[in-house]
């Protein structure tokens, strides 16, 4: 006998709105990690009644032959039942990767101290300088820890007071920059600003030594790992502000005098950098911004015009109109969308020129099959009509729901269950979840999920909870995108199983986040990984 997972949830949230009480343990761990993979393929027992044949003529006679028959309808069933595995397995993880988010994201808003728009990148930056390790009493950091003073007398050049951002720069992003006003040039303005490793001397300026760089005051020259300069830009002195930053993408250094560029140097060391600045001759003083306060320097002009750059160079490659055509194409058509491939295909014969010859492109393999059961399929599971959609499968593909502890079965009935609750009508949400849900209640990798579903009754708004994701349009379609991926699956012409997955479209992105992580390993784990969102923002801005 199993616990009733609806029990103690619905009684008190049906009986008492105002004060629910919650069974904790029928509610899943809001941030436990990620942990199915691809579930063990499992292969379910055919009886030869289950498996449709279309024999036509044949007469099987002898033994053999019908062992021969045996054997292959064995292997029919067997990659019937891997293919719905691995397709099943697929979209519950999914599932699962969205209901792990959806904690997370509840937590940040809970949260006083998180940044609602933290990024998947996000990592610590400088916010102060560095007062734990010192130039030995050669500079004072201020309380405010973001100005130095020189107040000695500069003997050698053993004695420079250089100090350190309180961490390195982050990497993981298109640049990286900081900026230093110089309140007085001292005795002899011997000020200098650049980026240094863990473990750098700070007795000696930035430059100086192997691993550094900086660009230096007193001559306006450039200083990378030696003691000797070369031309850079102009001196800087008292009331100039100049900045540094690191390019990620175009592996250089680059500085500012007064919120314009001076120049660019080539970013030949992969460890991290420390944002560093120096001070060496009496009275000096210097404050640094890591960007608590406006930058002289305009960034957001910096970064789009290297975001221009990027583009022009992709718009250099020449792509034929029928690949771009196809890719588009074949996107339709996987995921069923008959109207708009009709209209996209008419737009595409009246296009001046005509675009010809994308249907031969290899993009729209096989994925004609079934496109108007898939229509009608996605229309209704998007439409909320669960139980139209089960009793289309059952007419056009029962193979499809045969198994009715199948992971399909599953994220059906769970939809069905979540329609009731979205239409309120929870008495009879309870009701179904009681009687549908018990037979996966009981399958270990599937507990979690039903949990889910089963927190749905717990809250007054379900759609404010950890659990309000199973509420939106995206678990319709994830829904929608399973049942249109178990169908492709039936294609009995379909060689690679694992393409009804995805579209052709989808595999190439995935290939363009991969290209770009490469990059960025290459380039020692610097620079922004590929977001496409982010794109396509910036391309409707």
């Amino acid at each position: 006998m199993i616990d009733d997972p609806f029990g103690d949830i619905t009684n008190s949230r049906l009986t008492n709105k105002s004060n629910v009480v919650v069974n904790l343990s029928l509610i899943p761990s809001a941030y436990h990690h990620l942990h199915h993979q691809l579930q063990q393929i499992r292969v379910s027992t055919f009886t030869l009644s289950t498996i449709p044949l279309q024999l036509g003529f044949c007469t099987i006679t002898h033994a053999s032959s019908n062992l021969h028959l045996h054997s292959k309808i064995a292997t029919m069933a067997n990659d019937s039942e891997q293919t719905q595995d691995l397709v099943g397995s697929y979209f519950l993880n999914l599932w699962r990767l969205k209901s792990k988010t959806a904690s997370k994201d509840v937590e940040m808003m809970n949260s006083d101290n998180e940044d609602e728009d933290m990024e998947e990148d996000d990592e610590p930056v400088p916010t102060e300088l560095d007062t734990v390790n010192s130039s030995g009493g050669f500079s004072i950091v201020l309380l405010d820890k973001l100005s130095v003073q020189y107040p000695n007398v500069s003997l050698h050049g053993h004695d420079v007071g250089v100090v350190q951002a309180n961490c390195p720069a982050p990497v993981k992003r298109l640049f990286y920059y900081f900026e230093m006003y110089v309140r007085s040039a001292g005795a002899k303005g011997t000020v200098a600003i650049g980026f240094t490793t863990e473990g750098f001397n700070l007795r000696r300026q930035p430059g100086w030594e192997a691993n550094s760089f900086g660009y230096h005051g007193d001559d306006g020259k450039l200083y990378r790992g030696q003691g000797k300069g070369e031309d850079f830009g102009p001196t800087y002195t008292t009331g100039d502000t100049v900045g540094g930053g690191i390019n990620y993408a175009s592996q250089k250094l680059f500085f500012t005098k007064n919120g314009q560029v001076v120049g660019t140097v080539e970013k030949d060391v992969k460890g991290r950098l420390y944002p560093t600045i120096a001070v060496h001759s009496q009275n000096e003083e210097v404050s640094v911004n890591f960007g608590k306060d406006p930058f002289l320097f305009d960034i957001k002009a910096y970064e789009a015009a290297q975001r221009a750059k990027q583009d022009t160079s992709i718009e250099r490659i020449s792509i034929p109109q029928t690949a771009s055509y196809g890719i588009v194409r074949s996107y339709l058509q996987h995921y069923g969308y008959e109207e708009t491939l009709n209209v996209f295909d008419e737009a595409s014969q009246t296009s001046v020129p005509p675009v010809t010859g994308f249907h031969d492109n290899g993009f729209n393999e096989h994925a004609m099959y079934a496109l108007t059961h898939r229509k009608i399929l996605r229309k209704l599971i998007m439409d909320g009509k669960i139980d139209d959609a089960i009793s289309n499968l059952h007419e056009w593909y029962p193979e499809t729901i045969q198994d009715d502890t199948s992971a399909i079965c599953l994220m059906l009935h769970c939809q069905k269950f979540i329609e009731l609750v979205r239409a309120g009508r929870l008495e009879e949400a309870m009701e179904y979840g009681r009687n549908r849900f018990e037979k996966f209640y009981n399958l270990k990798h599937y507990e979690d999920l039903v949990k889910d579903c089963a927190a749905l009754l717990a809250y007054e708004e379900p759609n404010k909870s950890s659990v309000g994701y199973l509420l939106e349009e995206s678990q319709r379609e994830k829904v929608a995108d399973a049942v249109n991926a178990i169908i492709l699956s039936t294609n009995p012409d379909f060689k690679d199983h694992k393409s009804c997955l995805h579209s052709y479209l989808e595999t190439l992105l995935r290939q363009l986040s991969a290209c770009f992580l490469q990059k960025r390993l290459l380039n020692g784990n610097q620079g922004e990984a590929f977001h496409l969102q982010r794109v396509l923002l910036a391309k409707n801005t």
